[in-house]
């Protein structure tokens, strides 16, 4: 991924249509977690920000649409989220399968919390 995308719009208008809608589907998703989020592209992908702060990146692949990095997380979340663990710190929904609405919700409200704790 060499090219350069001035806006999010942008970058996830670059991908086929069904990728595009996948990664739709993501935004919104994330969004919904924390509806007040920023976005912008920070290291050639999306990221979505709380308080000027990255909250989390995603990006598209040929195969799969990813989510970086992995939150602090107890054993319980830990457990449910490992069949989606791919690498240090990166989880993968794979093309043609559902979105896991509420693990991704989860993943972006621990990552909120980081940025504003309770």
């Amino acid at each position: 991924m060499t090219e350069q995308f001035a806006t999010v719009d942008e970058y996830l208008a670059s991908f086929p249509d069904d990728v595009e809608a996948v990664l739709q589907e993501l935004r919104r998703t994330i969004r919904g977690a924390v509806p007040n989020a920023g976005e912008k592209i920070s290291y050639r992908i999306p990221a979505m920000t709380l308080d000027g702060k990255v909250l989390v990146y995603f990006a598209g692949w040929k195969d799969y649409v990813s989510m970086y990095p992995l939150p602090e997380m107890d054993a319980a979340f830990e457990k449910e989220l490992a069949p989606y663990v791919a690498g240090k710190g990166t989880v993968r929904f794979a093309h043609g399968r559902p979105l896991p609405h509420d693990l991704i919700e989860r993943f972006v409200k621990l990552h909120a919390r980081r940025i504003r704790p309770a």
